[in-house]
């Protein structure tokens, strides 16, 4: 009697739940992921919690109001260009290679003119900047 060996079969290893599986997966993703950014949103500017800090060398304050005016130490700009603000700086800093500067800006004002007093500190040299909050009141 002639008996052939057992050969052991070959595993099907069947792809197709895993596929179904990894296509699901795709799918909850792209679907539950938001792409567009909303910027129409209402934001109430700014409020922090945290410690005033303890300076030795008096800040030079930059103030925004809600209607885009500056005022830069004592002297309120009529202009507020990029270059008023970079000479009134300049004057109000003097021999100091790195000053203090505090950026209090209103609610209401508009992001581009704080970032237009931020990037005129920067293209200065100025590294020491402070965006000034209001404490948050606990209801």
């Amino acid at each position: 009697m002639k008996l052939s060996p057992n050969k052991p079969e070959e595993p099907d290893v069947n792809l197709t739940p895993m596929i179904d599986v990894v296509f699901l997966l795709l799918l909850f993703f792209m679907v539950s992921t938001s792409f567009i950014r909303e910027s129409s949103l209402k934001v109430d500017l700014p409020e922090a919690t945290g410690q005033t800090l303890a300076e030795k060398i008096e800040p030079i304050d930059i103030i925004i109001n809600a209607e885009g005016q500056f005022t830069i130490g004592e002297t309120t700009l009529i202009d507020a260009s990029k270059d008023n603000i970079q000479t009134t700086l300049q004057s109000l800093v003097g021999d100091n290679t790195d000053p203090h500067i505090i950026i209090s800006a209103d609610a209401g004002a508009e992001y581009q003119h704080i970032v237009t007093a931020m990037d005129v500190a920067q293209q200065l040299g100025y590294s020491r900047l402070t965006l000034a909050t209001r404490q948050k009141t606990e209801p």
